[in-house]
């Protein structure tokens, strides 16, 4: 993709316009913003710099193959970089082209049981223990803010909030439907169930302002149901908070009322606001024949079969066979594929605005 020259240029141009607005600013929440969009700007800067350089180093040597005596190693200089240009200009086109704004954002994650009653909630425990192992690897923090336990084990619903850099940016690929294919511990006769659970990630933006009114939230304290023992919540402190326009609900089950009220604002901004994004995603998958991550959560995306030791990602057709690596959390070889294909969409989307 041959980048037209005039882009390149208006992005060098912001970018040593927001330094000079940052050596001159003296405003604390004017400085937070020139900083926040010079850290975005300046590794589009470099890649555009980088390549620069590279296509003025390819010029020299084409001047200089003129010279008998500097011909040959010009030439072998010349073909380097004619190797290494298509990849430093796929490197600066996935920097340009349009990127999600949440892409570094933590996010919540909500798993959910589907069909299949006890073996649904087992699944869902199956797949928060592979989030949370996978969390574990990145160096990632996550916190519980509810949980309802399963009859049998695992989770009929678990919400967490999962802290670090690019949170969002890998996990959002999770979102939808998760199949499994399994004999259950209960079945006498061997037979294979399939059951399911949902997956949803909400990217949680600090700086989101999504106005909240009184008389559109319904507040209630409830009893947490717990693990038994110590964990039993043996006061009303959880703490829901529906939003009545919309029908959102948003619950924390610490045992602080207080710590609970403001968890599930908090929540409940994070819900609106993804409920803000989805509608933009769906617009987005409207215009684009192929959208690996949709706004649509209730499509089935990935199947996990245990007599075959097989995972499959329905989306780009990539079937694994490393189940059980997977489900301890290895889960990098499937977002990587699904990082790399929604890049080239963004690369197909590029190139056509390029023309």
């Amino acid at each position: 993709m041959r980048l037209p020259q005039a882009r390149l240029d208006q992005v060098l141009d912001r970018f040593h316009e927001v330094e000079a607005r940052m050596g001159a600013a003296t405003d604390g929440a004017e400085i937070v913003r020139l900083s926040k969009e010079h850290a975005e700007l300046k590794p589009v800067a470099d890649a555009v710099q980088g390549l620069a350089r590279a296509r003025a180093e390819m010029a020299d040597l084409e001047a200089m193959t003129a010279d008998p005596e500097m011909a040959a190693m010009a030439q072998d200089e010349l073909q380097l970089l004619n190797d290494a240009l298509p990849g430093l200009e796929r490197d600066v086109a996935l920097l340009l082209a349009p990127r999600d704004a949440d892409e570094n954002a933590s996010a919540v994650l909500e798993v959910r049981a589907g069909t299949g009653g006890d073996e649904a909630a087992l699944f869902a425990g199956d797949l928060f223990r592979m989030y949370s192992r996978y969390a574990s690897t990145r160096g990632w923090r996550i916190e519980l803010d509810s949980a309802t336990e399963g009859d049998a084990g695992g989770y009929k619903e678990i919400i967490a909030t999962v802290t670090g850099e690019g949170v969002f940016g890998r996990l959002k690929f999770e979102s939808g439907v998760h199949r499994v294919q399994r004999v259950p511990t209960t079945e006498a006769g061997g037979r294979i169930h399939t059951s399911a659970a949902t997956v949803a990630v909400l990217p949680e933006v600090e700086d989101v302002e999504i106005e909240i009114l009184d008389k559109d939230i319904r507040i209630d304290t409830f009893r947490a149901s717990g693990s038994g023992g110590q964990h039993v919540n043996k006061t009303d402190s959880a703490v829901r908070i529906t939003h009545i326009p919309t029908g959102i609900v948003a619950t924390s089950s610490e045992k602080s009322q207080h710590v609970n009220r403001d968890k599930a604002m908090r929540n409940l901004r994070v819900r609106l606001y993804d409920m803000q994004r989805q509608a933009k995603d769906l617009a987005r998958a409207d215009s684009r024949k192929s959208q690996v991550g949709s706004g649509d959560r209730s499509e089935r995306i990935r199947t996990y079969n245990f007599p075959q030791g097989r995972v499959t990602d329905h989306r780009i057709g990539l079937t694994l066979h490393s189940l059980p690596q997977v489900l301890e959390g290895d889960i990098d070889p499937l977002l990587n594929a699904l990082i790399a294909e929604d890049q080239a969409a963004r690369l197909a989307d590029l190139e056509a605005e390029f023309g």
